[in-house]
């Protein structure tokens, strides 16, 4: 009898020792993005994630190069005195461009190392340029879109600042200190298929960052964008009827809201698919085939932005072929920062 109980004594300790061992191993892969698997990796997916995502990258990083040369070749006046769709290509651009060399560095790495990124200082750099440069878009396409409604609802266009202070302080002022609150918290780091928020430790603060923020933002710019073409398609029916510099000054607003409402659609089509997926993995588990495409269309920015380049460029070359030259002061309205009621002087609409 008391071989049996010692039995089944050293039975319990061995049982509460491997249960112990257990919890020790699950507590060790829940504390960072590191215990994470790699994704795909397992499954026989893992190229057909980081293949597509970087040929997007290095097209869309070809694309917004382009743009930018292209932009400062074919102006002589001050960039600050460009129009405002004009500039938002410039800078748009930039963001894709630096995004872009940013996030082709850990996807190339894991590609060669079948491996998260190493060091860890290395992943919450890259986290970083990524959070600030995703965050950017994301703001100025706002800002776009605003301008674009105030332009049609309210006959103003929302003031910039000297130098577009008020717009560079937002679009990359607030994003930058909220990626700095993210290194310090430890927020940052290996997700299991690119460096962007640790997917332990960041998992909750992910939501925060960016499924809360970037589906807010798309489903702003998509009420915006679809009440701004409503009033222009209602006003283009009473335009017919109207002569005078009324009905060009309701027309010079028509170009510049349409304009700027490019870039909306621009963003709306580079980021659907994260923000589907942004809501969706937080209830059920996402397909593989879905997450290729999420990191194909988010990759493509650069593209999307040439093509409204084009656009812009054709309407500008365009306009000056079939209108006189304007004077320097009324150049310099064109650009937005000299007066913010709606005037056919001073509204973005030469192109």
């Amino acid at each position: 009898m008391e071989a049996v109980n010692s039995t089944r004594m050293s039975m319990d300790n061995s049982t509460q020792k491997l249960m112990g061992n257990v919890t020790e191993r699950t507590q060790s892969v829940l504390q960072d993005g590191y215990d994470l698997p790699v994704y795909g990796l397992d499954t026989g997916w893992f190229l057909y994630i980081h293949v597509p995502a970087l040929c997007c990258i290095f097209l869309s990083l070809f694309c917004a190069s382009a743009v930018i040369i292209a932009s400062f070749r074919s102006q002589t006046r001050p960039f600050f005195s460009w129009m405002r769709s004009e500039r938002f290509v410039v800078y748009l651009s930039m963001c894709d461009a630096l995004f872009n060399v940013t996030h082709s560095m850990d996807h190339l790495q894991m590609v060669i190392t079948k491996d998260h990124v190493y060091p860890e200082e290395l992943c919450e750099f890259y986290s970083f340029f990524i959070g600030e440069f995703v965050s950017a878009q994301l703001l100025m396409t706002n800002v776009a879109a605003i301008n674009a409604f105030g332009l049609i609802y309210l006959q103003k266009q929302f003031k910039l600042g000297k130098y577009d202070w008020k717009l560079l302080l937002y679009t990359f002022g607030v994003p930058f200190v909220l990626s700095v609150c993210a290194v310090n918290f430890g927020y940052y780091g290996p997700s299991g298929s690119y460096c962007y928020f640790d997917g332990v430790k960041g998992a909750f603060a992910n939501i925060f960052f960016t499924t809360v923020p970037m589906t807010v933002v798309l489903v702003i710019n998509v009420v915006l964008y679809v009440m701004t073409w409503w009033k222009i398609h209602t006003e283009s029916k009473r335009i017919k009827t109207m002569l005078g510099n009324e009905a060009q000054t309701i027309r010079a607003s028509h170009k510049a809201a349409k304009l700027m409402s490019l870039f909306v659609t621009a963003f709306f089509v580079q980021w659907w698919a994260l923000g589907i997926i942004s809501v969706w993995q937080n209830f059920a588990v996402v397909p593989q085939q879905f997450f290729t495409v999420v990191v194909m269309f988010t990759n493509l920015g650069g593209v999307l932005n040439g093509i409204v380049y084009i656009i812009i460029k054709r309407r500008r070359d365009r306009n000056y072929s079939s209108k006189p030259l304007k004077s320097s002061s009324q150049m310099s309205a064109d650009s937005g920062i000299s007066n913010s009621t709606t005037n056919v002087s001073v509204i973005d609409t030469q192109v």
